[in-house]
């Protein structure tokens, strides 16, 4: 074994075990899934056998490491990358780009909007576009618009949104349950920058909301002189097959209650 393969295997096997770590699976469980044995893992992690390139998107399947690391995992086994990375304007895309604008335009007037790994916004639809219609022009004007900034900002959605410190508290925890299942610096550094907002006094001083008869947590907000109700649904595509792809998810507010859907109606159409 020359030493770029031992540098390469041993990088893979350090990789791998990490993965492993974090998803807090033993070799022999990992070993049973991937139709492997715990003696060949245990080779692999040491550094003392180079994984074939089968064997390492098995193993990145069923410890579901995310698509832009089964790249980096590949890389440093010294095979290439399988996974593409296409940026969302490639006209390759564009049959992609059609159907998602069309989703979003069918659930008009209800609010949605398609983010990437990072909360970055890659589209919206027109009843979005009404919920943040008041907010001051610097935050609409930044580019990417982040989705994470614009509802847990001081100057953003957060004083109107009328039980703030319960939905900070659940879009918090939600991208803690990201980072730990990825390694991602970006990610990490939009976490310590909101979670380092200051929070309106009027949502530190208030008191704790009585319990609702919502089927999910509710995102409580003031919009125009109405208070408007919203439970949120995240969709992410089966199977995908390219990074850029694998990243995006989908996320549409429901109206919560009748009040909610009926101004919707009469303001957006």
């Amino acid at each position: 074994m020359t030493s770029a393969t031992r540098g390469n295997t041993s990088e893979v096997g350090r990789l791998l075990r990490g993965w492993r770590e974090r998803r807090r699976v033993s070799q022999l469980e990992l070993a049973l899934r991937a139709d492997s044995s715990a003696r060949h893992i245990s080779f692999v992690e040491t550094g003392r056998s180079r994984p074939s390139e089968e064997l390492i998107l098995r193993l990145a399947e069923h410890l579901d490491v995310p698509m832009r690391e089964r790249n980096s995992l590949l890389l440093a086994a010294g095979y290439a990358p399988r996974f593409t990375r296409t940026p969302l304007d490639d006209p390759s895309m564009g049959a992609l780009r059609e159907g998602l604008e069309r989703l979003l335009r069918g659930y008009e007037p209800y609010p949605a909007l398609i983010v990437d790994a990072t909360y970055d916004v890659v589209a919206t639809n027109r009843g979005l576009a009404a919920l943040l219609a008041s907010l001051p022009e610097e935050l609409l004007a930044q580019r990417p618009l982040n989705a994470m900034r614009l509802t847990l900002h001081p100057r953003g959605l957060a004083p109107r949104i009328r039980n703030l410190r319960e939905w900070r508290g659940h879009l918090l925890a939600q991208m803690e349950r990201q980072i730990a299942l990825a390694r991602s610096a970006e990610l990490r550094a939009l976490y310590e920058e909101v979670a380092a907002y200051p929070v309106p006094d009027e949502a530190a001083d208030e008191e704790p909301a009585e319990p609702v008869p919502y089927f999910a947590l509710p995102m409580v907000i003031e919009h125009d002189g109405h208070v408007l109700s919203f439970v949120s649904s995240i969709s992410t595509f089966n199977t995908p097959m390219d990074v850029t792809v694998a990243e995006l998810a989908v996320e549409t507010l429901l109206p919560a209650d009748a009040a909610t859907a009926k101004y919707l109606r009469s303001e957006v159409g």
